[in-house]
């Protein structure tokens, strides 16, 4: 037999970086990962080491496509969004890639928005909430502004998955999954740039945009093959979904943030939903997705700590917690949480349970439930958000509280009207990737089941 024809995924996390190969059924084949430091960029800020990544990429592929037992006909990518590299004329960068989590000055911020209609008008045009830094276009923005000589060196502003297929097919694309996520660049009344980013003149600063599919023929080591021009993770992560159970389900990822992703909903995003962190992605097809964010996994991790330190437990005494009923209806007859529309974030992190003493709870079991009973008031409310003008009846939760017996069950009780299926579906955003591109490389039929469903 001959060497296994395949195609590397680069799955490019904020803290993985990820060298995946699949096999023409979308078998793992094998994976490299990597943690690489941060650097600074001229202010002291972390920001990821862009040079240290585009090395060990070149270095990580030259490895294994010389592996004789694999053949590698395709590679596409996938990475976190809000985040550009900006390349000058010889395809060199321009400045570091910074931190979506850098602070955006108030006085900037200000005279945006009160030249293109004010925070809420754009907001809803744009399905951007007000988020500084996170919003891509507004860090072009601001270069403009504060550096405009560098902003004039610039030839390509390039979101991270599509700098990594320029990285190996030297050429520049824009991809709708990165444009339509939260940005502020993307119109999504008229489907199209919003005027700001003509009128400021943005748009020279932009690759043409290509559809999701698109390939490019490139050579490696002396053997052809072909690259895609790369997705925003959450986008690409969407993408098994919705090949295998067309439309009827809504998405739950779950993990630092909870993110509800709702493909379906025709409802425009409302002013309440934009305060309360919802927002809209692009599909890779070009659709609406309308999703809510709840900063809920790290808020368990802080909560779920403070118990084991105050019951002197191992810090993940909670996975071996059965669930029970009755613990459940006695927390909820004593404390009744609920929260209401009008969340605040930083009330999951500070407030509600944090705020109750630990010291009257009789074990560590019961803090943790009202932690979880807690959490998941918050996640009713927040995944509320994205379900208006649906008639889905499925709501898919993969991710880490998946696994979490507690979560699930109390989640369901907060959605009877819904099936409840915890997702099993592992490397979600490289498997997308590798399907946008499958018949560009093989003739193999996509699997139709690669994701596996337990009902709760």
């Amino acid at each position: 037999m001959g060497p296994t024809p395949a195609i590397a995924i680069f799955d490019i996390g904020r803290t993985n970086k990820k060298l995946l190969l699949f096999d023409s059924n979308l078998k793992v084949l094998s994976e490299i990962s990597v943690q690489l430091p941060d650097t600074l960029d001229e202010d002291g800020f972390p920001c990821e080491d862009i040079a240290a990544l585009t090395h060990w990429m070149i270095d990580s592929i030259n490895e294994v496509s010389t592996t004789p037992d694999v053949d590698i006909k395709a590679i596409n990518f996938s990475a976190y969004g809000a985040s550009l590299v900006h390349l000058d004329a010889f395809g060199n960068f321009v400045t570091p890639l910074y931190n979506y989590l850098k602070p955006y000055p108030d006085s900037l911020r200000k005279k945006f928005y009160d030249t293109y209609g004010g925070e809420n008008s754009f907001s809803l045009a744009t399905a951007s909430p007000v988020l500084g830094s996170l919003n891509s276009g507004m860090q072009l923005y601001r270069l403009k502004c504060e550096q405009p000589m560098l902003f004039n060196k610039i030839r390509f502003s390039l979101h991270l998955p599509q700098y990594l297929s320029f990285l190996f097919g030297h050429q520049a694309f824009t991809d709708i999954t990165s444009i339509g996520c939260h940005t502020g660049l993307w119109d999504f009344t008229h489907h199209r740039y919003h005027p700001w980013v003509i009128k400021e003149e943005i748009i020279q600063k932009l690759a043409p945009i290509a559809s999701s599919d698109k390939v490019v023929p490139i050579e490696l080591n002396n053997h052809p093959l072909v690259i895609g021009i790369g997705l925003h993770d959450s986008s690409a992560a969407l993408v098994p979904y919705l090949n295998q159970f067309g439309r009827d389900f809504v998405l739950l990822s779950t993990g630092t943030w909870n993110i509800t992703l709702n493909p379906f909903s025709t409802s425009p995003l409302t002013e309440t939903a934009l305060a309360n962190d919802c927002l809209c992605y692009l599909s890779y097809q070009g659709e609406a997705v309308k999703a809510s964010r709840l900063f809920a996994g790290h808020a368990h991790e802080q909560h779920a700590e403070r118990i084991a330190e105050y019951f002197h437990q191992k810090p993940d005494f909670h996975n071996t917690i059965p669930y029970d009923d009755r613990i459940v209806e006695k927390l909820r007859m004593e404390f009744n949480f609920e929260p209401a529309i009008g969340l605040d974030p930083t009330r999951l992190i500070s407030g509600d349970f944090f705020h109750k003493d630990l010291s009257t709870f009789k074990s560590p079991e019961e803090a943790y439930y009202q932690l979880m009973i807690d959490l998941v008031g918050f996640q009713k409310t927040s995944t509320s958000l994205v379900l208006q003008s649906t008639y889905t009846k499925k709501l898919f939760v993969d991710g880490g509280f998946s696994k979490n017996k507690i979560f699930m069950k109390l989640l369901k009780d907060a959605f009877p009207f819904l099936e409840v299926f915890a997702a099993t579906l592992p490397q979600a955003s490289a498997l997308g990737a590798a399907m946008v591109m499958h018949r560009q490389w093989t003739k193999n039929k996509l699997p139709k089941n690669v994701v596996v469903l337990n009902r709760v």
